[in-house]
């Protein structure tokens, strides 16, 4: 054969068809699950945010008006390298924002709700870096924003309501909980080797990395690959 590594086990098609079907039950109820969560979501208690404002491009903007008049609002934090080149920012982060592109933006807007992405670099740092990326969704800089707006450095999803002026926080989430945010994993997930990581239960001769290894190569996040040919200088 030709794989580079061991693989499922050959069946007949009947045998296949009675496996996937039993395997379908238990997609079908952890899809149940995962709606009962958004149930309980939708019922958690908010708590009012203090007025704070971000830097965004043409100066200070309080953060009622980054909902741009919509009534929700998803905001990714960056995690940001100060001063660092754009081949040294965070692999992860990049990772997160490929699939936001204008189109899911745009759905999520006619659900009123707004996205952005916040972090504590400069702001001519961080529209350079977007710029980069030939992104298009808002960013704006924390770096004065105070305790409001301070994260774990980056890597976390909230959502906020606007009722008028006052902002509420209603959610937050990190780590895994921003998969959300990662259609590729998602994808992975589906294929026989899944995400090729070494946390992952699978059989032996699998492919196998350390987790979120693969989000760089030849020294550049991945997705920087689809806006350069430029390799990275080696120190």
């Amino acid at each position: 054969m030709s794989a580079k590594h061991a693989t499922p086990r050959i069946v007949g098609r009947e045998e296949w068809e009675r496996a996937h079907a039993e395997l379908l039950v238990r997609e079908k109820a952890h899809t149940r699950a995962g709606d009962a969560l958004a149930a309980e979501r939708r019922r958690l208690p908010m708590t009012p945010v203090e007025p704070v404002k971000v830097m965004g491009p043409g100066g200070p903007i309080a953060l009622h008006d980054v909902f741009e008049g919509r009534s929700m609002l998803l905001v990714y934090f960056f995690m940001w390298n100060k001063g660092a080149p754009h081949h040294k920012q965070c692999p992860g982060c990049t990772h997160s924002q490929a699939a936001m592109n204008s189109s899911v933006c745009a759905y999520l807007a006619e659900r009123d709700v707004s996205y952005a992405v916040f972090s504590a670099g400069a702001m001519d740092e961080i529209v350079a870096y977007r710029d980069f990326m030939g992104w298009k969704t808002p960013w704006y800089s924390t770096a004065n924003a105070g305790e409001a707006m301070r994260t774990r450095e980056g890597g976390d999803l909230r959502c906020y309501l606007r009722d008028g002026d006052q902002v509420y926080q209603t959610y937050e989430t990190k780590w895994r909980g921003i998969e959300v945010m990662l259609p590729t994993l998602q994808l992975l997930d589906l294929t026989p080797y899944g995400r090729q990581e070494t946390w992952e239960d699978s059989p032996a001769g699998w492919p196998q990395v350390k987790a979120g290894s693969w989000w760089r190569r030849d020294g550049r996040p991945v997705a920087q690959w689809t806006r350069t040919t430029k390799a990275v200088e080696q120190a």
